[in-house]
């Protein structure tokens, strides 16, 4: 890992592996610990690059910032490290970072796969599921409304795992529990809408939605797969917001066939 200064801010980055470069994003208040299983699997025939972004894990944390910011980041990395087109993946938050960068710079982005997205919200999906939770979670503490975010997020066909699962999401953690810095982050991806400019998208994708995703529910998939051209949407029928470590095995080999598909 390394400290690189890009956009104004510290981001924390990995690279492992030699080959194709293929950039991950994580998702809200993770870091790119939340990669890890994946770095493994894609090193071995890729260069997989994993940050941190800006408010997460070892990166800087301003105060405020958006999600303009979180896509400059990636694009200014990108210029950083001298990559002129990567395949880029994005989780959660990430896939919103990612649908932002396809859009900024279409042409640096060759494949395209969007986990568990949306296209546009007034507010972070974990903050709409929260508020329509309000009644039970009145005065309790940020940890609190994690470890209740957590218990929601998985399919219940994931109950066998769910202890492993849970723990790993733990460790990944990526935001200390202060107020400002959480807040911070929730608001970056406030207000934002991507739909009218999704058709720009010029990167072959593949949209991946978990059945019962209850922050992302896979019509969300559905409408950004319809705005993108040529898009190919696919639907985890065992998982929740978490396809890529819910149904692992099935996300490695349709990402690989995907990732490879067009191989120059």
């Amino acid at each position: 890992m390394t400290m690189m200064m890009v956009n104004g801010c510290d981001l924390n980055v990995e690279i492992q592996g030699e080959g194709r470069p293929l950039l991950m994003l994580h998702g809200l208040g993770n870091n790119m610990a939340s990669f890890r299983s994946d770095i493994e699997h894609f090193r071995t025939t890729r260069r997989a690059i994993a940050i941190d972004s800006r408010g997460h894990g070892l990166s800087g944390k301003p105060d405020h910032y958006t999600l303009k910011d979180h896509v400059d980041d990636v694009v200014g990395l990108m210029d950083a490290l001298g990559l002129e087109t990567v395949d880029l993946i994005g989780s959660s938050m990430g896939a919103y970072v990612a649908q932002g960068v396809a859009i900024e710079v279409p042409r640096r982005i060759r494949r395209l796969i969007i986990v568990a997205g949306k296209s546009h919200g007034a507010t972070s999906s974990s903050a709409a599921l929260l508020e329509k939770h309000a009644d039970e979670l009145k005065g309790s503490t940020v940890q609190q409304q994690r470890d209740f975010l957590y218990s929601k997020i998985l399919a219940p066909s994931t109950s066998e795992r769910r202890v492993e699962i849970l723990q790993l999401l733990t460790q990944n953690r990526g935001l200390p529990s202060t107020q400002t810095e959480y807040t911070a982050a929730q608001q970056a991806i406030r207000n934002f809408d991507f739909r009218p400019q999704l058709a720009q998208i010029t990167a072959a994708t593949l949209v991946i939605s978990g059945k019962y995703d209850p922050l992302n529910p896979p019509a969300e998939g559905i409408e950004i797969a319809k705005r993108i051209p040529n898009a190919t949407f696919v639907l985890f029928e065992n998982s929740g917001h978490l396809p890529r470590i819910e149904e692992q095995a099935r996300y490695y080999a349709l990402a690989d066939n995907f990732l490879n598909a067009a191989a120059v």
